[in-house]
């Protein structure tokens, strides 16, 4: 995609993806596990996911699949999962679970497990294609994992909040997911919000790890801050994440300090997180 430059994501001294980013085959094989915690023996699976249409077992079941489903796309196969629109990704997800009826716990668990290994053994035995199929795009394979590890994120946040218990996200597997969401976030703007924009923005985490997206004429493009930012947002990192995900908003987040905005038009910043619609 015109403009991008992964190196700009990227935290300070990290190689740019072409191989797998250190760390991320631990995050995903160490998430997955986290997940699976939450899943233990006598779970009320039927508990409601907050702000979601879910409940735990659902969740859970969609999760076993999407890792099937990625391990499978790591591994060469095309699978077909809507046009990387909001709308058909949520109308293959209900088809989805209307065709697995497994919710529970412990097979749950296991097979989350299981299927995240399975991407990992495709990278272990070298992936057999540069550029994979996903339901958000062709993107390589190293960007994939991102992408699993970012899936699972967001979805134990959900299920870790819906049972009562502490979530995984932690900062060093936040910017574990950068790779994938520099990729994505063109190809989710919201170009009715996106329209008639001209700016620069400097996204920058406390961890040090930065990206620039820049709009011209209302097209979005994602890589290297910008020489002369319009726009800097310093963001506490899980903030970051968790805002990416459409799993919080920005106005609470200011109030507690975990947002700082600086530059020439700090005016901008409200309107960043509205030009992306999280998938």
């Amino acid at each position: 995609m015109a403009g991008q430059d992964l190196r700009g994501a990227l935290p300070d001294g990290q190689d740019v993806p072409g191989t797998l980013p250190d760390g991320l085959a631990a995050a995903v094989r160490e998430t997955a596990g986290d997940i699976a915690a939450l899943l233990r023996p006598g779970t009320d699976m039927r508990l409601p996911v907050p702000g979601s249409e879910w409940n735990v077992g659902e969740a859970a079941a969609h999760l076993a699949q999407a890792n099937e489903l990625m391990a499978d796309i790591a591994a060469g196969q095309a699978r077909s999962y809507g046009d990387g629109t909001p709308q058909s990704l949520a109308s293959a997800n209900e088809q989805a679970l209307a065709e697995f009826d497994e919710r529970g716990a412990e097979p749950l668990a296991a097979m989350i497990v299981a299927q995240a290994d399975a991407y990992l053994k495709v990278w272990d035995e070298g992936p057999t294609e540069e550029t994979v199929v996903t339901p958000l795009g062709p993107m390589a394979p190293a960007v994939l994992g991102s992408y699993l590890l970012t899936h699972m994120l967001g979805h134990g946040y959900d299920l870790a909040r819906a049972l009562g218990r502490p979530h995984m996200i932690d900062r060093a597997r936040v910017e574990l997911t950068l790779p994938f969401l520099v990729t994505a976030m063109p190809r989710v703007t919201d170009t009715s919000r996106t329209a008639g924009l001209t700016a620069g923005y400097t996204i920058r985490l406390w961890s040090g790890a930065r990206f620039g997206v820049t709009v011209t004429n209302g097209a979005v493009s994602v890589g290297s801050p910008p020489a002369r930012p319009d726009c800097t947002i310093l963001i506490e990192p899980v903030t970051f994440l968790l805002m990416a995900l459409g799993r919080r908003g920005q106005w609470g987040a200011l109030a507690r300090g975990h947002i700082l905005v600086r530059g020439r038009k700090p005016w901008l910043a409200p309107r960043f997180p509205a030009l992306f619609k999280a998938p």
